[in-house]
């Protein structure tokens, strides 16, 4: 099991390596758990978490949920005069429920 999180954290320094996000570009960054997603907007130039969101009211299937975690993080951001994004998969697979929330956030409006 250690190897497993060895692996996606050495994954999730290269995605890091060439994305970062600022005030006007912020980074969208999802967080997958076993039961949740979580999804961020963070400005890297400040280290601040701009805005946040995840799926626990959200009732149905996973992927679903995740799909509507999309939506509305995307509708935060547009609230919040941000249209284009920067999407930080974390180390995770761009499949499943991390994509589901790409979907939902392109979906809401949002540009990446």
């Amino acid at each position: 099991m250690l190897e497993k999180k060895v692996r996606k954290i050495r994954r999730h320094k290269r995605v890091r390596a060439k994305i970062s996000g600022s005030a006007k570009l912020p980074r969208l960054c999802v967080f997958r758990s076993a039961k949740h997603i979580y999804a961020q907007l963070i400005d890297d130039t400040k280290g601040k978490t701009l805005f946040s969101a995840n799926d626990m009211k959200l009732k149905g299937k996973k992927t679903d949920s995740a799909k509507e975690l999309g939506k509305q993080i995307a509708k935060i951001a547009i609230d919040n005069k941000i249209e284009k994004v920067v999407f930080d998969r974390a180390g995770y697979q761009y499949h499943g429920r991390v994509k589901a929330v790409a979907e939902g956030a392109r979906e809401g409006g949002l540009k990446f």
